[in-house]
């Protein structure tokens, strides 16, 4: 009498390959700000493939989801500060759902000679595709933000940070090919070599940074962050308090400055519509005889406006940035009468209209005596490539990030968000000031490190001198070209499987 086949196996085989997924996820998870772990990042690429090597495509589909699921659940859990736990977990599934075709696929591609540089072009091509599409995409979660502490870092002013995901994605294949000539085949040491060289290369990183271009003179900027009088919505009703909270911190500056710039929403009383909130401006450009930059919340004739308005040194407003890249869900509610019929907090998201132009306002520096170009790209509009290039392109010399996330409390968006700012600079060769409203604010050099920071719900004024710079960087000319040719050649190797298997049937 034969034996009943065992169903043991199948199930330890499901639970090890989702506990190393998860485990990926994890890893990578561990890459982000504030922890930091840029070599995390590697490892968790590493363990992915291993999880999906020599599997089915259907339990592929369900580890890519899996790992997916919870890399995005720890990384993004300050989005339930504001809209509660149920949208936020419907995010992460749904962002998740991107993944289902990486892990499909990865199985029959990791079967193939190079199958795990196939693996992680069609991981950037799920990266390119979850960054724009839909409702202009969410390109919060890509894998360079979590590299800025690292050497691959240094790629970004070469192809922007889709290259710096390419190289995190590749060389953790490698390493997972390199591990795996090893303990497979201790006689083929020759992917182990290479991710050998690699690392040694990496291991040079201090020796091989690129000189520091020229500066055009420096300006002495001013990054303001009043604070806000509580945690969490309640601020939303209290917009005079903090409107004068900035406009006192910055009448505590006793020394002089070129610029100040003020955070996100710091003026979310219109300050063109009322004369109090118009006065509190006049005083503070007042006491610091300079322009001050203000977040304001303005409404014309196409609706409201998320706005960045420079108020010159006698108070007088001049040019301003309209936020273009909108925080869907957030800042504006694609089919809201959709939506209403699962949540009524869809009517917490706003309804405001995305401007255009290049983000760039010019202002009279108050000690250089002379016009300078701030780009800006507010709060949410930092993780678009565009945003920050069509600014350099239209000259701007400085760049700025004005955002509020008083909202989000002490979760680790700010963070998040330095790290895109710090990536922005190396990147596009620019200073970056970072003015918050309850923090983290900063001020960052072109190299991406960070010279001053404050904390987390305090109020702060930091000054420094800041070079003007007019170069371009390859990324800000090819940078584009590179996301494309990344995902062109993922959405090539996404075929393969299935050319391969026609094929093999004629």
């Amino acid at each position: 009498m034969s034996a009943k086949p065992s169903r043991a196996k199948p199930v330890l085989n499901i639970v090890w390959r989702t506990i190393v997924s998860a485990l990926a996820g994890v890893c990578i998870y561990a890459s982000y700000e504030p922890l930091g772990w840029w070599w995390a990042a590697l490892l968790g690429i590493a363990l992915l493939i291993t999880s999906l090597y020599q599997t089915s495509w259907r339990l592929g589909a369900f580890l890519g989801f899996c790992h997916a699921m919870v890399l995005y659940v720890l990384l993004l859990p300050w989005i339930g500060e504001f809209v509660g736990i149920g949208p936020y977990l419907a995010l992460c599934v749904f962002l998740s759902l991107f993944s289902l075709a990486l892990g499909a696929v990865a199985p029959a591609l990791l079967r193939l000679r190079g199958g795990g540089l196939a693996f992680a072009m069609v991981y950037m091509l799920v990266e390119f595709v979850r960054s724009h599409i839909p409702f202009g995409g969410f390109a919060w979660v890509r894998l360079a933000w979590g590299q800025i502490d690292g050497p691959l870092a240094l790629l970004a002013p070469l192809g922007g940070p889709a290259l710096v995901s390419a190289a995190a994605a590749v060389l953790g294949a490698c390493i997972w090919q390199g591990v795996r000539a090893v303990v497979a085949k201790p006689r083929r040491f020759q992917m182990l070599g290479g991710v050998a060289a690699v690392l040694l290369l990496l291991s040079a990183w201090p020796l091989i940074r690129p000189e520091r271009a020229a500066d055009l003179g420096t300006v002495t900027v001013a990054a303001v962050q009043g604070n806000v009088p509580r945690l969490g919505l309640d601020f939303n009703a209290q917009r005079m308090a903090v409107l004068e909270n900035h406009a006192h911190a910055t009448e505590g500056i006793d020394q002089p400055i070129d610029v100040a710039i003020w955070p996100e929403n710091s003026a979310d009383v219109d300050p063109f519509a009322d004369p109090r909130a118009s006065k509190l401006i006049q005083d503070a450009t007042d006491h610091v005889q300079a322009p001050v930059l203000v977040g304001a919340v303005t409404s014309d004739e196409v609706g409201a406006r998320n706005q960045v308005v420079a108020f010159d040194a006698q108070g007088n407003p001049g040019e301003y940035h309209n936020k273009k890249y909108l925080q869907p869900f957030g800042e504006w509610m694609p089919w809201r009468d959709f939506f209403r019929f699962f949540s009524e907090k869809v009517d917490l998201a706003g309804d405001f209209k995305a401007g255009d132009g290049d983000g760039v306002i010019h202002v009279d520096a108050a000690l250089l005596g002379r016009n300078i170009a701030i780009g800006i790209a507010t709060c949410y509009e930092v993780a678009f490539d565009a945003a920050g290039r069509d600014a350099v392109k239209a000259g701007a010399q400085v760049l700025a990030t004005p955002t509020n996330n008083a909202t989000f409390g002490f979760s680790d968006m700010t963070y998040q968000q330095l790290a895109m700012s710090r990536m922005r600079a190396l990147e596009l060769d620019r200073a970056v000031v970072v003015p918050a409203t309850s923090g983290v604010s900063a001020i960052v050099q072109p190299d991406g490190s960070v010279v001053q920071q404050s904390r987390i719900f305090e109020q702060a004024v930091l000054i420094d001198q800041l070079p003007l710079r007019n170069t371009l960087t390859p990324a800000v000319h090819i940078g584009r070209g590179i996301e494309l040719g990344l995902a062109m050649i993922g959405a090539i190797c996404l075929c393969i499987p299935w050319l391969a298997r026609s094929r093999n049937r004629r």
